[in-house]
């Protein structure tokens, strides 16, 4: 199986792209082209309507630094907040959680954004390149400051 384990950062890789590109289709709209339609619909699912510009800026941005794979563990925990409020609010996961269709395509965003959240970027990122942080399992160790 070390094969598989050669092959981590490219699959953190398709992961972090295909889970970004699905992120800034959905918050694009939100922000740049229906915000009237979107802020109907979260008015008519029990939101405040101004949850549209949040919720477009964390999924266009925080899709965008996922593709990038930069500032990932932060991005994936916002998403992963942000998926878990609409799981809970407008999904019913809580009252109604036999209804898998309504909610299967949230549930899936919501677990693999945690997940980059707490692996990381991997080594085929900018927070790798840049920190030394991303990949899976892994983070660089920090050297102690010494007291002098």
């Amino acid at each position: 199986m070390r094969f598989l384990e050669n092959l981590k950062p490219l699959g953190l890789l398709l992961l972090r792209g295909a889970v970004g590109v699905i992120f800034v289709y959905h918050g694009y709209p939100k922000l740049f082209g229906h915000t009237r339609e979107a802020m109907q619909s979260f008015a008519h699912m029990g939101f405040p309507a101004y949850f549209v510009y949040i919720s477009g800026i964390i999924e266009f941005f925080g899709g965008c630094m996922l593709i990038a794979g930069l500032f990932t563990r932060v991005a994936g925990l916002l998403l992963a907040v942000e998926m878990a409020v609409g799981l809970w609010g407008a999904h019913h996961i809580v009252t109604n959680p036999m209804a898998v269709p309504g909610y299967e395509f949230p549930l899936i965003l919501a677990v693999s954004t945690f997940a980059l959240a707490t692996v990381g970027a991997g080594l085929l990122s900018f927070d790798q390149a840049l920190f030394r942080e991303g990949r899976a399992g892994h983070s660089s160790p920090r050297k102690p400051k010494s007291k002098d």
